[in-house]
């Protein structure tokens, strides 16, 4: 079978398919969208880095985990091969690799799911990033494990003082290592207040939807679970006004010509609704949708 590599014009195809039209992204005093490509190599996985969701595809299947590792080392710190496994062999300890010593030359394939996932976060700590993005880090693990590799997160969290971007949809993983929450919907922030807030006062349709959908042990075994009505919207063609508007009981007639923007309800929470569910505020015309969940204060 024979391969060439792709023209120009087929790379520059593949360089503008995707883009970034407005905003600002700041970090550390700068902002990373005006920096050139060097810059932001300096960047990537020295002062961000990130655990991606699934090992398996993110390892380099031909590399052993030990070049994998050090290869970033050598790049961001200056470190010579020597000086680089040495490191690598007390991040691969630092995770929890039994006999790392001893598995440094091993290939991922060789390793467990969970033992991936480990080796994906000693290669992220690594450079001792400022920011760590974890993408989904406990999915497809059984609930040992994953329990396992939150303790892990958050350990060497308190060990490096780094801060943590937590992206994920179970709500038990963000109850047990987040401590300031954004509810998206359709790639909108819709909510964001510290957890504890979230979790005994959400002021948003969708969030309080998240959480009456979630199987409770303090609920009778005959309470029935409470589904959120209707289908995601279409991001290539979204609907007029509120993303969230189409499946929302409280929805009321401006949610659909306006999205509403984020809107402080009380110090340190604010909501994306024209109508704050649990806070009292009146609805600013007749809702469209009839009947509302049972909301628990």
């Amino acid at each position: 079978m024979g391969w060439s590599r792709p023209s120009t014009a087929c790379r520059s195809r593949w360089r503008k398919a995707g883009r970034i039209v407005s905003g600002e992204v700041w970090f550390d005093g700068r902002n990373l969208l005006k920096l050139k490509e060097d810059d932001m190599r300096k960047v990537r996985g020295n002062d961000i880095a990130m655990i991606f969701q699934d090992p398996m595809t993110s390892l380099n299947p031909v590399l052993t985990i030990g070049r994998q590792i050090s290869e970033a080392l050598e790049l961001h710190k200056g470190m010579d091969r020597s000086a680089a496994r040495k490191r690598t062999i007390e991040l691969l300890e630092l995770v929890g690799i039994p006999a790392a010593r001893a598995r440094v030359d091993d290939y991922p394939h060789q390793f467990s799911g969970g033992m991936r996932q480990r080796v994906m976060i000693a290669m992220a700590l690594s450079c001792e990033p400022k920011l760590l993005l974890a993408d989904e880090p406990t999915t497809a693990l059984d609930v040992t494990i994953q329990a396992q590799i939150l303790d892990l997160i958050k350990r060497l969290r308190q060990e490096l003082g780094m801060a943590i971007i937590m992206i994920t949809h179970d709500l038990g993983v963000v109850a047990g290592i987040a401590d300031r929450i954004n509810v998206m919907y359709a790639g909108y922030i819709v909510e964001t207040a510290t957890a504890d807030e979230i979790f005994h006062n959400p002021r948003h349709p969708y969030t309080l939807g998240l959480l009456k959908s979630i199987p409770r042990l303090d609920e009778p075994r005959k309470e029935k679970l409470v589904p959120i009505e209707g289908l995601p919207p279409d991001l290539v063609d979204p609907p007029p006004g509120c993303p969230f508007q189409p499946r929302c009981p409280y929805a009321v007639e401006r949610c659909v010509p306006e999205n509403p923007s984020l809107e402080p309800v009380v110090p340190g929470h604010r909501i994306a609704c024209w109508v704050d569910v649990t806070g009292g505020r009146e609805p600013h015309a007749e809702p469209v949708a009839q009947g509302v969940w049972p909301v628990r204060t």
